[in-house]
């Protein structure tokens, strides 16, 4: 192809020499694109140090075990991590002993144990596990290193992370409580780390002597969790596991200590990890979504600006091809710009969050940043694509630009919204609205409410000229009367292009809405746990373990009986959490006292009875029971993690599942099964006339005893068991903050270029008698009436997908719907607050221009 010529060439050359004139006419642009490559690439490359960095510590941590011995069993709950497997036999070891190239071999006892701080409050937990296990003296075998100290030898002795020590104020010869669940006193003999790190995340571990792992974290004396086994030097994982395979019984199997801590690291990296990038991806592609629609805005009033220039160039000999190719060329060249500058701003993203996190609590493992090729490409494409594409349609209006324009003055657009668009904008809002309502409505179909939601936020930008006409024609109506002509004025400003008053406020309705989303979900979560307790609870406090999970230490089983020997105390019941296969998934059983539990749970109206379920017998929710087509009487078998198969009849369906989950079974049915047994919640009921100020002492002084766990009355245990809704939100607001921001730039960036075309009518406004406070005034409004129109708009477009949210991932029908007036006034604040803030510099620059240049001006 040969080089352009001519025309062609002048058009570049005109391209280039316009972008170096006007640097401030594309500077929001490059902000915007420059955000969000930077956000995007911050993310991957964050993503992939954590992964080698988890990898590194791992490998390191466990690079002496060859083998690990475990039972083949395992019962896996969606959402519960690996699963539960039944201890192996301990009498192994010396079996193994025997097999030729084994050099060591170490029983591991793995189970719950939280912390107890030096201010009686439960170090880490909330979700990270807090673990506790038997210290094995073979260094090759230990994850774990001495750091200072030593290792724990007679009963009561422990060791301890060192991050854990530190974030519980312990040391050396401090005695705390480990629960697990029930209180054990112990004395840290010893500090230790895990793969030269102090911890690992907001996780814990208390090492104990074998004999009190046994005692605590066994269900009987003489198991483990699994057996490790070092090898001989010059002896592979692989052969060795396959000698190893051959001498363990059935239903126990050897698999390589790759394996094990590959396992390890898809817990950590595959779960964690994962939702952790895809999470920050989604919101890096929700700003360069929201920078989409400021960038094309951009283009489209800049092309409109320069419609007498691209029509010289067509007079001059330009064909159409080269005009659009002049203008895509000055897109790419913002794109590549930002986009590079945007890879430095990741990497430096990547660096601060390395930085960030450990001061913020979570001490992630330490490496160098890991800048691959695909974290580097992939932001850089998307830049140039988002920033490309968003100039194809004002590029393609510029190419159709006719030489006559040239005896023009310069082009201001003042188009407004068709019928054709009203007409299409319609039809695609009422599909829309259907499909979501009869995907949300009735039995949940998540991909109908999808792809309605999609063509709702199609329409509400296709409607956007034909809304923005009637929506700043009310939302401005005050202004004329508030602010006289200076308000009149900036209400027909923003009326004065529909569809540019629309394209500038979509950017800001998709942040606005994205946020709007996440506050009617967080807050109906919240309203439907307060609703879920509401109905179930009956009683009048619950005693709660701190975090939750596999790794929570769980409350002892003895508490709820010492509790319910009070006299101020008519009944506790304690709900304990079982494992078993159900028709080939894995299911979470609560494990209490039936009887007992109705006096504080609400479990609605039951078939059949509760009373007789015995050690054979088990009642399922009503959700389950009409799933599987049970009744009272029908039978199903249960797989249990030890291997065993047994068979339950259905002695009770109940209509409400609550807080006594979907399958319930008594404390003797679990208890062949059980690996430790533990309660996660112990409902109160008190005696009549008892005073609740009174009756919450006597159980906070009767839990004292079992590692002082909290005790809460309905509302509290209703706003903790929400607690994390909060969180999340605060994690959302603050990720969404950038796509705000950026939406915030693209109304500056409009109103800045829109200040330069309105140069002369500013100018004969000046000199007419306006003052520079009444046209900053005057800018500053429009802003806000901009950004007004598309925080309303948002509001609207996230309430409605927030609902529709809301009813499609509710399988169950439990979920409740909620709207917080509160916080969505303060979304609505925020947006005026920023439409000010988003026009102070135009206006600014406005009220300085000179009046008889600007009268001048063409």
């Amino acid at each position: 192809m040969s080089a352009p010529t001519g025309p062609a060439r002048a058009s570049l050359r005109l391209s280039l020499s316009s972008l170096r004139a006007h640097k401030r006419r594309f500077a929001g642009t490059f902000l915007a694109v420059f955000l969000g490559v930077a956000f995007l690439a911050g993310t991957m490359v964050m993503g992939d140090t954590l992964r080698a960095s988890f990898d590194t510590l791992f490998a390191n941590a466990n690079s002496g075990t060859a083998v690990v011995v475990r039972s083949a069993d395992v019962v896996t709950v969606p959402g519960e991590g690996q699963g539960t497997r039944e201890p192996v036999d301990t009498a192994l070891v010396t079996r193994l002993r025997s097999v030729p190239g084994v050099a060591a071999v170490a029983p591991a006892i793995e189970g719950a144990g939280q912390l107890v701080g030096r201010d009686g409050e439960p170090v880490g937990g909330q979700g990270p596990p807090t673990l506790a296990g038997n210290w094995i003296d073979d260094a090759g075998l230990n994850p774990y290193v001495l750091a200072e100290g030593r290792a724990p030898r007679t009963s009561g002795e422990a060791v301890v992370n060192r991050a854990a020590a530190e974030k519980g104020g312990l040391g050396l010869g401090d005695t705390t409580v480990l629960r697990t669940p029930d209180p054990l006193r112990v004395t840290i003999v010893g500090l230790v780390t895990f793969g030269g790190e102090d911890g690992m995340g907001q996780s814990t571990f208390t090492g104990l002597t074998r004999a009190d792992a046994e005692r605590r974290l066994m269900p009987a004396p003489g198991r483990a969790s699994t057996i490790k086994v070092r090898a001989d030097s010059g002896v592979g994982q692989e052969e060795l596991a396959r000698r190893v395979a051959g001498v363990v019984p059935h239903g126990v199997e050897a698999v390589t200590g790759q394996q094990a801590a590959d396992e390890n690291l898809d817990q950590v990296s595959g779960r964690f990890l994962s939702l952790f990038t895809t999470l920050l991806t989604v919101f890096a592609g929700i700003a360069l979504l929201v920078a989409t629609f400021s960038i094309h805005n951009t283009f489209a009033i800049v092309v409109a600006q320069r419609t007498r220039e691209n029509a010289l160039l067509r007079a001059l000999g330009a064909s159409r091809r080269q005009v659009l190719g002049s203008t895509l060329a000055e897109a790419v060249a913002v794109g590549l710009a930002a986009s590079a500058a945007g890879l430095l701003g990741g990497i430096g993203i990547a660096a601060g969050l390395q930085a960030l996190f450990p001061a913020v609590g979570f001490p992630f493992p330490e490496g160098e940043l890991v800048v691959g090729a695909t974290a580097m490409a992939v932001p850089l494409g998307v830049g140039l694509l988002v920033c490309a594409g968003s100039a194809v349609l004002p590029a393609v209006r510029a190419g159709r630009t006719a030489p006559l324009a040239a005896l023009r003055e310069t082009a201001v657009d003042h188009s407004g919204a068709s019928r054709g668009r009203a007409l299409l904008g319609a039809v695609l809002a009422a599909a829309g609205a259907a499909a979501t309502v009869a995907g949300a409505a009735g039995t949940p179909q998540v991909w109908l409410t999808s792809a309605g939601a999609a063509l709702v936020v199609v329409a509400f930008v296709v409607l956007g000229p034909v809304a923005s006409s009637y929506a700043v024609r009310v939302l401005g109506a005050p202004l004329a009367r508030l602010r006289g002509v200076t308000g009149a004025l900036a209400r027909r400003n923003a009326l004065r292009s529909p569809k540019r008053t629309a394209a500038t406020a979509t950017a800001l309705m998709i942040g606005v809405a994205v946020v709007s989303l996440f506050t009617v979900f967080g807050a109906s979560l919240k309203a439907t746990m307060d609703r879920t307790v509401d109905r179930s609870f009956a009683g009048d406090v619950a005693v709660t373990a701190s975090g939750f999970g596999a790794g929570a230490g769980g409350l002892s089983p003895k508490l709820a009986p010492a509790v319910g020997r009070l006299p101020e105390v008519a009944t506790a019941v304690g709900l304990g959490k079982g494992v078993a296969e159900v028709d080939g998934g894995g299911r979470q059983l609560t494990v209490t006292d039936p009887v007992a539990l109705t006096r504080v749970l609400d479990l609605g109206a039951v078939d059949g009875s509760l009373s007789g379920l015995g050690r054979d017998g088990i009642a399922v929710s009503r959700q389950e029971a009409d799933k599987h087509h049970w009744a009272p009487g029908s039978t199903m078998v249960l797989a249990f993690a030890d291997g065993a198969r047994r068979r339950f009849t259905v002695r009770a369906v109940y209509q409400e599942a609550g807080l006594g989950g979907d399958y319930i079974v008594t404390r003797t049915a679990w208890e062949p099964h059980k690996v430790q047994d533990s309660d996660a919640l112990v409902a109160v009921a008190f005696k009549d006339g008892v005073a609740p100020d009174d009756g919450r002492a006597a159980v906070q002084e009767a839990a004292r005893g079992y590692g002082n766990p909290e005790v809460q009355t309905r509302q509290e245990y209703a706003e903790s068991a929400a607690s994390g809704v909060d969180i999340m939100l605060t994690l959302v607001y603050a990720l969404l903050a950038l796509a705000v921001l950026i939406a915030l730039l693209g109304i500056a960036n409009t109103l800045t270029l829109s200040v330069h075309e309105r140069t002369r009518e500013l100018g004969l406004l000046r000199a007419v008698g306006q003052t520079r406070s009444q046209l900053r005034s005057m800018v500053r409004w429009e802003s806000v009436l901009v950004a007004a129109f598309g925080t309303a708009g948002g509001l609207a477009l996230g309430a409605f997908l927030g609902w529709a949210l809301v009813k499609a991932s509710d399988s169950a029908g439990t979920s409740a719907f909620a709207v917080p007036p509160g916080r969505l006034a303060v979304v609505l604040l925020v947006g005026l607050v920023a439409g000010v803030l988003a026009g102070w510099r135009p206006a600014r620059r406005a009220a300085r221009l000179d009046v008889l240049r600007a009268i001048a001006a063409e």
